[in-house]
């Protein structure tokens, strides 16, 4: 179904797309909850998904991934959580993923990295995001396979110096949280592959096509700070973060997100 904006799509007749998924996973969870986002023990996921369109032949996509996560007591409530993540798709077509930014992001909002170009030659059915990658606008690393790790230090500040039961649930569960992340996304084998689309520029300029080759560091990561706490029922989270791109470290961005961390 088209959005009517004007004549052209309004005219325009309507076509459906018929799919059917499966997904099978295995999660292993043992952690005990230490308070609000704070955790001790280790939780995993491996999964395997597919999906196939009915109406249409050669559109089997097919899906692999994991997601790992141990958080250590570093003392009383101070934990430490880490987080490995990744995930890769192939078939006839496959998943598009888009690295950068914050789960659940209010702020930024719609800022997109229009200078990483996405492999065409890429038969790409859907489309969805690799994160948290904080300092970074969303599409700073794509492909169709991608790996991520997190780390954080999270400080109840109050419930760690007040002995005795705190009332508010702002203040109770208000925390200081420290944070780094290493990742990248790929198309091909390997990140570092010469032909991966991140080290080619397509410059369309009338008449003339310019093909640029370049080769660009394709691991970015990212580092700062971030305070925690529940406010009129949702847990809401503020970040500043500075990225690290080939070497080079990137302006701050602050994001507002609402949820739980990983």
């Amino acid at each position: 179904m088209f959005f009517s904006t004007d004549l052209q799509p309004l005219i325009t007749p309507n076509f459906y797309n018929y799919w059917a998924s499966a997904k099978v996973e295995y999660i292993f969870d043992n952690t005990i909850s230490r308070g609000l986002n704070l955790y001790n023990g280790t939780r995993y996921k491996i999964f395997a998904e597919t999906f196939k369109k009915f109406n249409e032949p050669k559109t089997d996509v097919y899906i692999l991934g994991a997601d790992f996560r141990h958080y250590l007591k570093i003392h009383r409530q101070i934990i430490w959580a880490n987080r490995f993540s990744l995930s890769t798709s192939f078939g006839q077509q496959k998943l598009l993923y888009y690295l950068g930014s914050e789960d659940n992001a209010i702020v930024p909002t719609d800022n997109f990295n229009t200078e990483i170009s996405v492999d065409q030659k890429q038969n790409y059915a859907f489309q969805t995001l690799a994160s948290p990658m904080r300092g970074f606008v969303q599409n700073i690393r794509n492909g169709n396979s991608f790996v991520l790790i997190n780390s954080e230090i999270r400080f109840p500040v109050f419930q760690y110096i007040i002995n005795r039961p705190i009332r508010s649930d702002f203040i109770r569960n208000f925390q200081i949280v420290g944070f780094g992340d290493v990742g990248t996304a790929w198309s091909g084998g390997s990140p570092f592959d010469a032909g991966n689309s991140l080290n080619t520029q397509v410059v369309n300029n009338g008449p003339v096509t310019v093909t640029i080759t370049k080769q660009i560091q394709p691991v970015v990561s990212g580092y700062g700070f971030g305070l925690r706490s529940r406010l009129f029922g949702y847990f809401i989270r503020t970040d500043w973060a500075w990225g690290i791109d080939d070497k080079t470290v990137q302006d701050n961005i602050f994001y507002l997100s609402l949820g739980l961390d990983f």
